[in-house]
């Protein structure tokens, strides 16, 4: 059983760390952990990039009570004694995932201690004004009112733990704009794979 990550500033250096990662003209497409990161690296890094969608995602800076849901995913990931990656993403759709798919995404943790990045990011989103990426967060969300490229948010409908996150980020970003994914949980990935992919590549010849 692995006990609750110590909290740790460096962990909040990933934009930096990716500031090489590639060419300026890219296309963000931020879902759920990726947004996380990669909203960051837009933050510090925006010339980079020419458009974004988010899906469910979220940038928390503490401010906002965190919701049930994701205090028992923090709680989860980090004392579960068997952390099954395929079961987690089953948990967080609205339709079956089969054995072979849940397979591929257990395939890149042979056993438990490769699994110690996986339980231990969750209890590194800030759930308090004074937790270490806070501070990091806050400057990220001021830099998004200076983005002026297209912005499209692309939250599933079915899923709790982030229904309604996308209106801060409607909020905030000058021409940012709205589409729903029907039907589609937490792990919108697996329920609505061509859906998800005909919109970016929608959003992409739209906004060229």
């Amino acid at each position: 059983m692995l006990g609750p990550h110590p909290r740790s500033p460096r962990c909040v250096d990933v934009p930096r760390a990716l500031r090489r990662a590639g060419p300026a003209g890219g296309h963000l497409f931020g879902q759920d952990w990726g947004g996380m990161i990669g909203l960051r690296l837009l933050a510090e890094e925006p010339g980079r990039f020419v458009r974004a969608v988010l899906a469910k995602t979220g940038l928390p800076t503490g401010a906002a009570k965190p919701s049930k849901h994701f205090l028992a995913w923090q709680e989860f990931a980090a004392t579960v004694p068997v952390f099954d990656a395929g079961a987690v993403v089953e948990r967080g759709t609205t339709r079956p995932v089969d054995n072979e798919v849940q397979a591929a995404y257990n395939a890149p943790f042979p056993d438990g201690s490769y699994q110690a990045g996986a339980r231990a990011m969750p209890s590194l989103v800030p759930t308090r004004p004074g937790d270490p990426a806070a501070e990091d967060q806050r400057s990220a969300w001021r830099a998004f009112k200076d983005f002026q490229r297209p912005v499209l948010t692309a939250f599933s409908d079915a899923d709790p733990i982030t229904r309604g996150g996308d209106e801060r980020f409607l909020a905030t970003f000058p021409a940012a704009r709205r589409t729903n994914v029907a039907g589609a949980g937490h792990c919108l990935q697996e329920d609505a794979p061509s859906q998800v992919a005909d919109l970016i590549a929608s959003f992409i010849e739209e906004t060229s």
